[in-house]
């Protein structure tokens, strides 16, 4: 038995972790494991199986610094089943062999995904497409059921747009969200023991997308569907500031009654290391670690391996990197130290004076469902420094914290009084005396019940064999709360598409396919319009030189997008060498790119194989990905995908 199997008197502990993890005492220079250990948690990381192979001081470290690992790639669906009924699976066991030798949890990572599942399985028909999923998961998770080693899995992996719709993946496309809970189910039958997650990114502080995950757990459990855990991948970046409400965040999650984790944490700097970065870096990962430790429900901390030498992180953010616990010379960065330094109690035996009391906040900036706090900072003479602050409700329970002396506190209730205090932390974990009370009352919400008018009928233009760009006739709001945005739909009736604009772009459609699509306005207040008329539109064919191309929007923000996977798949004769053209939007640059050559002629693009990718069999299929900048303002994306 796995975790279920764990005793009456450690159910406690058994909320955090997927493995009773004993509490021992552990010394000040001891091993981040044992720290964890004695903590009731696990510190683990993403291994890479070439290096874990072939490098002595990759495997020391692998094997002596953490109680947990994941495959970096090794048990992707790409590594495992690469052909229909395929299976290999030298990897994934490798992962597992290693870490059954060193006392150590694996969790599978991931099952379903759209990123890195072969091209025959995105071009399969609904029933297909269902069948080989479950056949897959079944193999996969079957494998490894009886194996006590591998407690965990993530069965579903980026579900989610950053606005908080569905990712409009080729899962989605095919199947509908109904993939998720089938995906959890076919787990559970596969291993009645394993703790089953779902994962994704950018979902650390409460926001729109987690929300959405948040929502999605919470009718799932409701519904009797297998959802143990929910994976926080923390791919952070230390020009972007660090999400103050992750604790809070993972709390809300935990009250749902399910375990949270924090799977794939990273930290990137931009442009080259200097010592202040490498402060605030290591502050980062501090964070994380003590948002995790607060959390009784949190099982853990995985980073995403733990050498810069193998880092994912330079060839998808360009000019960004150095965002591990090693250099590439496997030496220890300021960032082990403070992960060391939070799971060793974050004491420092030298300092035992609590900073100065802050001042009295003051709430501005209320809404019906947050609000900002500022205060006078405190001061800390005990030598480990000031490191930001707690701050408490009424009741004494911590609701947010920051590394600056302002605060941002969201998801609250409309219409109700709250009263809040502030305390100072240094990095020897001291806190201050509770600051003054102040109390303020979120407003009482929108008041707005009227829907949006109806938007014009879209007209369709620049259709390629992959997508097309939508426009329409712009809807107006008398409500109150304003005009915010459009969804798009299926005939169906399924969301592939959201615009703050009236014009949208549709990526990842099929070739020489009709698609029949609507339109509905939505205001500030969550109300939508009546349908648009319909419009029918016909993807082209798509194939030129023997083979086709589909792209799918990755991820999107202001000032720029990714999008991955390109999957190239060649037609009935082998060939050597392939080239994608796309367009990008006047305005747009290339900033990075995998798996490909690109060149850039004015707005055309042109994407070559690599040396490693160029021949590909009768029916094959290739990926590659690129990222773009964009003006903020701007939400178009490439288009126009044709391959030769």
């Amino acid at each position: 038995m796995k975790w279920r199997s764990v005793a009456a008197a450690a159910l406690a502990l058994a909320s955090a972790a997927a493995t009773v993890l004993v509490a021992t005492p552990a010394s000040a220079d001891a091993a981040l494991r044992v720290h964890a250990q004695a903590r009731g948690k696990f510190i683990g990381t993403a291994l890479a199986t070439s290096p874990l192979a072939n490098e002595t001081a990759y495997r020391n470290i692998a094997q002596s610094e953490f109680n947990q690992v994941t495959a970096e790639n090794a048990m992707k669906w790409s590594d495992t089943e690469p052909n229909d009924n395929q299976y290999t699976f030298s990897g994934a066991d490798q992962i597992v062999n290693f870490a059954t030798a060193n006392n150590q949890q694996v969790h599978g990572h991931t099952l379903v995904w759209h990123s890195q599942t072969p091209g025959w399985v995105q071009n399969l028909s609904a029933t297909n497409m269902r069948t080989a999923m479950n056949d897959h998961i079944a193999t996969v998770v079957g494998r490894y059921a009886s194996n006590p080693t591998v407690v965990s899995w993530d069965v579903v992996n980026e579900v989610f747009e950053e606005n908080g719709s569905f990712r409009s993946s080729f899962w989605y496309n095919t199947l509908g969200s109904s993939f998720i809970a089938d995906a959890f189910r076919a787990a559970r039958a596969a291993d009645p023991d394993a703790r089953l997650c779902i994962n994704d990114y950018n979902v650390e502080g409460i926001n729109a997308k987690s929300t959405a995950m948040y929502n999605l757990v919470s009718q799932l459990r409701s519904q009797n569907v297998p959802v143990d855990c929910v994976g926080f991948q923390s791919h952070l970046s230390t020009q972007y500031g660090f999400p103050n409400d992750l604790q809070q965040n993972l709390q809300r999650f935990a009250n749902l009654g399910v375990q949270v984790r924090i799977t794939e944490l990273d930290v990137r700097i931009q442009g080259s290391r200097t010592s202040a970065k490498d402060a605030t870096q290591a502050t980062y990962y501090r964070n994380v670690v003590n948002a995790c430790l607060a959390v009784t429900a949190c099982a853990g901390v995985t980073i995403w391996g733990f050498t810069d030498k193998y880092s994912w992180v330079p060839d998808t953010f360009p000019g960004e990197g150095f965002a591990l616990l090693y250099d590439n010379n496997y030496s220890q960065k300021p960032s082990y130290t403070a992960v060391h330094d939070a799971l060793d109690d974050g004491t420092n035996p030298t300092d035992t004076t609590p900073p100065t009391t802050p001042g009295a906040p003051t709430a501005s900036g209320i809404t019906s469902s947050g609000a900002s706090l500022s205060w006078t900072a405190s001061t800390d003479s005990g030598g480990s420094g000031l490191a930001g602050y707690n701050v408490y409700n009424s009741s004494g329970t911590q609701i947010a914290t920051s590394t600056t002396n302002s605060a941002t506190l969201s998801g609250l209730s409309a219409s109700t009084a709250y009263t809040v205090y502030v305390r100072a932390r240094d990095g020897a974990g001291n806190l201050s005396s509770n600051s003054t009370s102040t109390t303020f009352t979120t407003t009482g919400g929108s008041s707005d019940t009227t829907a949006p008018t109806t938007p014009g009928t879209p007209a369709a233009s620049s259709i390629t064999s992959s997508g097309a760009t939508l426009s329409w006739t712009a809807s107006t709001d008398s409500g109150g709360s304003g005009l915010a945005g459009y969804n798009v739909y299926n005939s169906g009736g399924t969301q592939i598409a959201t615009s703050t604009t009236n014009s949208a772009t549709l990526t990842g459609l099929s070739a020489s396919t009709a698609y029949t699509v609507y339109v509905r306005a939505r205001d500030g207040a969550g109300n939508l319009s009546s349908n648009s008329a319909s419009v029918t539109f016909t993807t082209t064919g798509g194939s030129t030189g023997g083979c086709t191309v589909a792209a799918t929007l990755q991820t999107q923000w202001g000032g720029g997008y990714v999008v991955q996977p390109v999957t190239v798949t060649n037609g009935s004769s082998a060939r050597t060498s392939w080239a994608i053209t796309f367009t990008l939007p006047s305005g747009h640059t290339i900033v990075g790119s995998w798996n490909a050559v690109l060149t850039v002629s004015g707005n055309t693009v042109t994407a070559r194989n690599a040396a490693y990718n160029g021949n590909l069999g009768s029916g094959a299929s290739t990926t590659f990905g690129f990222q773009v900048a964009r003006p903020s303002s701007d939400t178009s994306t490439a288009s126009g995908y044709t391959c030769a």
